[in-house]
């Protein structure tokens, strides 16, 4: 006889893959922002929008479960449910990793934005610079009047 609790323990279980799944693109989606390999970051972040979707089905499937009375469940055995238990408790902890891997990658990218929008613009300022001095060392019979009626 199958029990309500083996469909929420095989959800929490998938749950927790997910979740582990997330943590593991999320140090490597890290790891890539340091590194500056966009190609590579915009495909992981592809894969891991997958992972979201799943990640919102399991939740969407979990919903019965949170009107329940957690007390009033029936388990199979006293170990089935301290394991679950505590498999929904590492969900949370990967659950707060994955908000903080996000926050530093985020952070990560903007570093790297603002490095190269300040290389940009010196470069920028290099060729009006170059621009402004080979105006004025210009010989003045060196340019052609295209305005003139001759």
């Amino acid at each position: 006889m199958e029990l309500e609790t083996d469909l929420l323990a095989e959800l929490i279980a998938r749950k927790h893959a997910c979740l582990a799944r997330l943590c593991e693109m999320g140090r490597v989606q890290m790891e890539l922002a340091r590194q500056g390999e966009i190609t590579r970051l915009l495909h992981l972040l592809s894969t891991k929008q997958k992972a979201m979707a799943e990640l919102q089905r399991i939740e969407k499937a979990m919903n019965p479960f949170r009107s329940q009375d957690a007390g009033a469940r029936r388990w199979r055995t006293p170990e089935a449910r301290r394991e679950c238990a505590r498999r929904l408790a590492e969900c949370e902890a990967l659950l707060e990793e994955i908000v903080d891997q996000e926050k530093r990658s985020e952070a990560e990218l903007v570093r790297r934005r603002d490095e190269a929008a300040a290389r940009l613009e010196g470069v920028h300022t290099a060729r009006q610079a170059r621009g402004a001095y080979t105006a004025r060392s210009a010989p003045e019979g060196s340019r052609l009047d295209l305005l003139s009626d001759t």
